[in-house]
């Protein structure tokens, strides 16, 4: 069994126990404009997209105009609240995610691929202990695109293969570990392969988005058990 030569991590959901805080965060920010936003509403329609994206859809669904510098407005009003929050503690990580983490960084390289801001993703991975462990952050900040666009996912392995370039980093030699069909799409239509992690979708939702394999949590898991996702 082929061994990858790079593995790539989505954020939230993956590593960092956030997306509650997302919702709770992005409902402060619209403030009564349109139907209230709840949990169900957002992890049925807006978890794996970036703030652009759901913001996007929620001044929509509020019948308000979605233009560049209203998006703008809020996105950066709710990145304030999230930072806040998160700085407080309130973003604990997943189950068994820092010592997976800690175990790929000692074997190959990693890369980090979020629709979430840097803003929001660095305060957390430097609490968690992780900062470390990531040769290369892609972030909303980074792609014009989010997911379920491929772009995160190609510029980070390009990024991993121009700092490793005597790994053999290509998307085919590649993991990338997800826990959203958009973020699923994305890695897949970058050409890796993806194992799912089922923290708000089920095992077999995972696979049925694309998946190669799908657990319920990173704990006890170390790098080897990637070797069977590629091909």
């Amino acid at each position: 069994m082929r061994v990858p030569a790079a593995i790539l991590f989505d954020f939230d959901g993956v590593l960092a126990d956030s997306e509650r805080l997302h919702c709770e965060t992005m409902a402060e920010v619209m403030d009564g404009d349109g139907p209230a936003l709840d949990w169900d509403y957002y992890r049925e329609n807006l978890m794996g997209l970036d703030d652009r994206g759901a913001f996007a859809r929620l001044l929509e669904r509020a019948g308000l105009e979605a233009s560049a510098e209203e998006i703008r407005r809020r996105v950066a009003r709710k990145a304030e609240r999230f930072a806040r929050q998160a700085a407080a503690g309130r973003v604990p990580a997943l189950p068994g995610a820092p010592e997976f983490v800690r175990a790929c960084a000692a074997a190959r390289p990693l890369g980090l691929c979020s629709g979430a801001l840097r803003s929001d993703i660095e305060p957390v991975l430097a609490s968690l202990g992780l900062a470390g462990c990531f040769a290369v952050l892609v972030t909303a900040d980074d792609v014009e695109t989010s997911k379920p666009d491929p772009a995160s996912y190609r510029l980070g392995v390009a990024r991993l293969a121009d700092a490793f370039p005597e790994a053999g980093i290509a998307a085919e030699s590649c993991v990338a570990i997800e826990d959203t069909a958009d973020g699923i799409a994305s890695a897949r239509g970058a050409g890796l392969a993806v194992l799912g992690v089922a923290t708000h979708l089920t095992a077999d939702e995972l696979l049925a988005a694309g998946a190669s394999a799908a657990v319920e949590t990173l704990e006890g898991l170390g790098p080897g058990f990637l070797a069977g996702l590629l091909s």
